[in-house]
């Protein structure tokens, strides 16, 4: 097993999608900036989704816009060529990090690939869930419904040669059916490989993100979950935590000793299901990247990450809201 611990940071998308208010284009780069220079493997930046649907996030095409302007800028400064993730430098002396954007649909790929065209590598995020009632909810159709989608946009992706993501939420519980048994999140990973195949794209090809949506997994939930994957399934996925009940760094634990190797945050501990609080109290956010950060290091393992320049992230993310 490999002791480097891979970290994305979602705060940019995931962590700011529920605000009350929407937070400047501006100020969105600003962070995603100080994540990159901060040494994050990976920043979720946005979601293409309808700004009707997602006010929060209407400003999908500006963050992606000035995203690429710092792409653009690190790799004049470095004196590289004018392609490819992860060579160019830096003004924190690290690598550039991979950069992804969820898209629900084609018509969210449309808004994407532009910008891809122009030079921004990026990662194509997908969502599922493994309950139904969360699915409808969230998607407006059944989990197989939500995953024929998925076909044309699987296959276009690897066409324009970008990395995938797929998230399954509510890999653990669900806010509307309770706990969600492990066998159902198996079921639906083993439908996205099937649509992998189908479209003629390598399973390796596409991450698979289990998420704890509602925060309340502790580590026999995380044990009993990768039961249903191998060794080698296990090391090439992802696992998104949220603080909603405080047991994720245990979670982080188990799972690290389970052989995960990837796991999401969010810089100041940002966002947080809705469906997870009350009228009273607000539910915390996702598993907090400082937090995260200092987990995986104290259980031995390494990671890419400035602790101090996340800190300072994880300042900068907090004064958003």
């Amino acid at each position: 097993m490999a002791d480097r611990v891979r970290i994305t940071d979602v705060a940019p998308r995931d962590g700011l999608q529920n605000e009350p208010a929407p937070v400047p284009a501006q100020q969105k780069a600003a962070l995603i900036e100080k994540l990159a220079i901060a040494g994050v493997d990976e920043v979720e930046i946005t979601s293409f989704v309808r700004p009707d649907l997602i006010p929060q996030l209407a400003d999908a095409s500006e963050v992606a816009e000035l995203v690429l302007e710092f792409v653009e800028g690190v790799r004049m400064v470095a004196g590289e060529l004018p392609r490819g993730v992860g060579r160019a430098s830096t003004p924190g002396g690290g690598a550039l990090p991979v950069f992804s954007a969820l898209v629900p649909n084609e018509k969210g790929l449309d808004r994407l690939l532009p910008f891809h065209e122009r030079g921004l590598d990026i990662k194509v995020s997908m969502f599922a869930s493994a309950s139904e009632e969360f699915s409808r909810r969230n998607t407006g159709g059944s989990i197989a419904e939500v995953l024929t989608r998925f076909g044309p946009v699987l296959q276009r992706t690897h066409e324009a040669g970008l990395p995938m993501r797929v998230y399954v939420s509510c890999a653990v519980a669900c806010p509307f059916e309770g706990a969600v048994e492990p066998i159902a999140v198996r079921r639906v990973v083993n439908h996205i490989h099937e649509l992998c195949d189908h479209n003629r794209v390598p399973r390796d090809l596409v991450e698979i993100d289990l998420a704890d949506t509602i925060g309340v997994a502790r580590p026999d939930d995380i044990t009993a979950l990768l039961d249903e994957f191998s060794p080698h399934e296990i090391e090439a996925m992802t696992l998104h935590l949220h603080a909603t009940t405080g047991g994720a760094a245990d979670c982080v634990r188990t799972a690290l000793s389970l052989g995960v190797r990837s796991f999401d945050g969010a810089a100041g501990g940002l966002g947080g299901c809705p469906f997870a609080s009350t009228a009273e109290k607000r539910a915390p956010g996702n598993l907090a990247s400082q937090e995260l950060v200092r987990v995986v290091h104290e259980a031995g393992f390494t990671t890419g990450v400035d602790s101090a320049l996340l800190d300072e992230a994880g300042a900068f993310a907090s004064s958003l809201v």
